[in-house]
């Protein structure tokens, strides 16, 4: 059976020079803005990547091109990222999702789904098994 051809998707949310700074200190909830600002250290850390805003709420560090294994599509997205949203910190560490199962279990309080790792506030997770994610998503480039 022939390989599937890889085809290049154009996706709405792209990287923007926009300030990620400016867009974390206008995050309205103080708790959100500390937390925020402790995830841009520790991705930063564990990529060696500056953070840069995708679309208009996702801070994202590292670039890398993900191919589908089902559809052959490709897809240009950042290495880990975040987004402090309303409801949670949304974070953005999908390729380790099943692999680190175990990790997960002893993250604390979280939610998963849609390639996402869901939390309150980063008082609800063991910060070492949360640095452990990021870094084994970080060093899958």
């Amino acid at each position: 059976m022939a390989e599937k051809k890889s085809k290049l998707a154009v996706i709405k949310t792209q990287p923007t020079v926009a300030s990620v700074e400016d867009f974390i200190n206008a995050v309205a909830d103080e708790q959100k803005r500390k937390d925020s600002f402790t995830l841009v250290e520790m991705m930063k850390a564990a990529t060696g990547e500056e953070p840069v805003l995708w679309g208009s709420s996702i801070i994202g560090f590292g670039a890398k091109r993900y191919k589908s294994p089902a559809s052959g599509r490709e897809v240009d997205w950042f290495i880990v990222g975040f987004s402090p949203r309303k409801a949670n910190l949304s974070l953005y560490v999908s390729v380790v999702m099943f692999e680190h199962s175990n990790a997960l279990e002893k993250l604390g309080k979280h939610k998963t789904g849609g390639g996402c790792v869901y939390i309150n506030k980063l008082a609800d997770v063991d910060m070492n098994v949360l640095k452990q994610i990021i870094e084994a998503s970080a060093n899958r480039k």
